[in-house]
């Protein structure tokens, strides 16, 4: 099951995700991404600390929203991934593209 909360700061939002995300559900990530970036909001955390599995759809959904807020001069960082999902942005290759932070309070500010 996937279980996604929101918080909002002045400058940044930070969606904290537990639980595995697939096919099945990758779509719930893209929609609360999506609610943010159609309200303006383009300083994106996602914190990933209770993630035990991304399949290649949830990745998408972090490359797609961290390209629409590229976009429009924000970012999509990620915080705390675990062990596994480091592994998995390793795998493909997008250790190097995100930014990455150990810390969520790091990763929002760093905005």
């Amino acid at each position: 099951m996937l279980d996604i909360t929101v918080e909002n700061y002045k400058r940044v939002d930070m969606l904290t995700v537990s639980g595995r995300i697939d096919g099945s559900n990758a779509g719930e990530l893209e929609a609360a991404f999506g609610g943010l970036t159609e309200d303006g909001r383009y300083q994106i955390v996602a914190e990933l600390g209770g993630v035990d599995y991304m399949s290649s759809a949830g990745l998408r959904a972090l490359v797609a929203t961290m390209r629409e807020c590229k976009k429009h001069r924000g970012d999509l960082r990620i915080a705390n991934p675990s062990e596994r999902i480091t592994e998995v942005l390793e795998l493909a290759g997008l250790d190097s593209i995100f930014q990455i932070y150990e810390d969520p309070a790091a990763a929002v500010g760093s905005f």
